[in-house]
């Protein structure tokens, strides 16, 4: 029984098993490689501080692995939860550490900015274009851009936060920077994931790129979770 099965992406197609998406479900390992990493590198690090703030976000990239791993594999309406909540309480988070921690913000600014934040990802979920804008994902019948334009906020956000970071010659610039170039390319392979359906085949199936999706954004987390650990540290009271 297929009741309230999720069939939004290539690999897995009309086919309703747990393994259905090997690749969109073993990449998610990404995550959870790089959350380790950081973990350690964390653990071995000079700092002073009990780096509370650090630890939570790598907690939360681990979770953002399992949680997509759940959702790719039972691929139902109830697994959406556990693959969209860590990723968006990751945002929130690493944005408001951002700003605080890279960018010495108020607090006051710093909750201005999440809660603009929260919205703008809500407006941009619901945005709806027509074929004649962007064709993408028309032959498989999917939303235009295959639902990727919510993520862009987060994009705007890496660019807006590293400019300003590297105008004020910040260490954590060239981090954020280089984890929004890797953003733009895994956002690319996201939306294209059912339009090249036909042309990325394994054994006979559709394979399509979502799997590159987390492969990239797993180093981008990474990426992130580095300048944290290395240029992260309080110099004040928070």
């Amino acid at each position: 029984m297929d009741w309230g099965k999720v069939y939004n992406y290539c690999e897995r197609g009309g086919d309703p098993g747990f393994w259905a998406e090997p690749l969109n479900a073993i990449s998610n390992g990404a995550f959870i490689i790089a959350g380790l990493i950081a973990a350690v590198q964390l653990a071995r690090s000079p700092r002073k501080d009990w780096a509370l703030f650090e630890w939570l976000l790598i907690v939360l990239v681990i979770c953002i692995g399992i949680g997509s791993f759940m959702f790719h594999t039972y691929a139902t309406v109830w697994a959406i939860p556990f693959d969209t909540v860590p990723i968006s309480l990751f945002m929130l988070g690493y944005l408001g550490y951002a700003l605080r921690r890279y960018a010495g913000m108020p607090w006051l600014v710093v909750i201005a900015a999440l809660i603009g934040f929260y919205f703008s990802v809500r407006y941009a979920q619901g945005i709806q274009c027509s074929n004649e804008l962007l064709p993408m994902t028309r032959g498989a019948g999917k939303r235009c851009f295959n639902g990727t334009l919510g993520y862009t906020p987060a994009f705007a956000a890496l660019v807006l936060v590293g400019g300003a970071l590297l105008v004020r010659g910040h260490r954590a610039a060239g981090y954020i920077l280089a984890a929004a170039f890797l953003f733009l390319a895994a956002m690319t392979f996201r939306t294209i994931d059912l339009e090249l359906c036909r042309w990325a085949v394994r054994g006979g199936r559709g394979v399509g790129t979502h799997f590159l999706w987390h492969s990239l954004n797993g180093l981008l987390l990474y990426v992130l979770l580095l300048g944290a650990i290395r240029h992260g540290a309080p110099t004040r009271a928070e």
